[in-house]
């Protein structure tokens, strides 16, 4: 959970009833929406979209209608935490040139006050639109990611970050300051492998590497199929999640190899690929995914470990 951290020091204690009853702190006595409440807006908003779509022609358009949905909210959690930035730096300028007076000291706390509201106001957001994604991959076993941003993580999902933040965090590690200190383990699959066992042996993998390097970090391009599955474990098990998302845009054709550099940059760990499906079925012209193998032959030249995932001994 966020942790409010602005002006001065201040202790808050969650009640049972809401994790977000901070109005009387922030000189506002109106109640907060409680946690339990927001979580079931979120949910109940996924559910009625989806029921009110089903077996209509509207049924077509299901995918990007739920992802509006749940994008609504991140975004507006975004626009509320910028202005709480906003108001953070009234705060830190008025502090700077604090003389005193009671209008200087009442503008101090006017921000203060905007500043911690806001923050509070992005967590309900956040909450919303977690619960809602949680009701879209239960319902329809897609697993949503912010297109655009990073994602703090919640009781509901992983952290995931853009994979140039996570870039310019490795860079930053170098000069002793990082977001994720940890290791960061990369991940390509093929898109047809989405199987019962495909899924197993990804979980497998990713399990393994879990018990490897437990403050790991995933990194996958978030392309359908086997990266799907993957950032479905990653959700389930709270690891932090860096998307380094193909711009087809701007490198066309070139964008899944682009991708691949992007991952490479990160310096993982690990790099794990499954190229093709473990069911023969399921594999297109039992051709290998191309972007799989490209990453374990970057992988291999840069001097990383590479893993490829494969089916059980017989």
């Amino acid at each position: 959970m966020h942790t409010l951290n602005t002006g001065s020091a201040m202790a808050v204690t969650a009640t049972s009833d809401s994790a977000f009853d901070l109005g009387a702190a922030f000189g506002d006595q109106r109640p907060q929406a409680s946690e339990e409440a927001l979580v079931q807006l979120g949910r109940a908003l996924m559910t009625e979209l989806l029921d009110v779509i089903a077996d209509t022609a509207l049924e077509d358009f299901q995918t990007l209608l739920g992802e509006a949905l749940i994008g609504a909210f991140h975004s507006a959690a975004g626009r509320i935490e910028r202005e709480a930035d906003r108001a953070r730096d009234t705060m830190r300028r008025l502090d700077r040139d604090f003389d005193g007076s009671e209008a200087a000291d009442v503008e101090l706390q006017e921000a203060t006050a905007k500043a911690r509201a806001s923050d509070a106001a992005t967590q309900a957001a956040e909450r919303i639109r977690d619960a809602a994604a949680d009701a879209w991959t239960v319902s329809t076993g897609e697993v949503w990611t912010a297109w655009k941003g990073s994602r703090r993580g919640s009781f509901l999902t992983a952290a995931q970050l853009e994979a140039k933040q996570a870039i310019r965090a490795v860079r930053e590690r170098r000069a002793g300051d990082a977001r994720h200190r940890g290791a960061v383990v990369a991940f390509r699959g093929a898109p047809s492998a989405d199987g019962a066992e495909d899924a197993a042996r990804i979980f497998d993998a990713l399990n393994w590497a879990l018990a490897e390097w437990p403050d790991m970090a995933l990194a996958t391009t978030g392309a359908k199929g086997a990266e799907k599955l993957a950032i479905r474990w990653a959700q389930q098990k709270g690891v932090t999640l860096i998307l380094a998302r193909a711009d087809f845009d701007a490198h066309g054709k070139a964008a899944p190899f682009r991708a691949n550099d992007d991952l490479i940059a990160l310096e993982p760990t690990c790099c794990l690929t499954l190229a093709r499906s473990l069911d023969e079925g399921r594999s297109v012209d039992g051709r290998p995914f191309g972007p799989a193998l490209n990453l374990g032959q970057k992988a291999m030249e840069s001097g990383l470990r590479h893993v490829a995932v494969k089916a059980r001994a017989a």
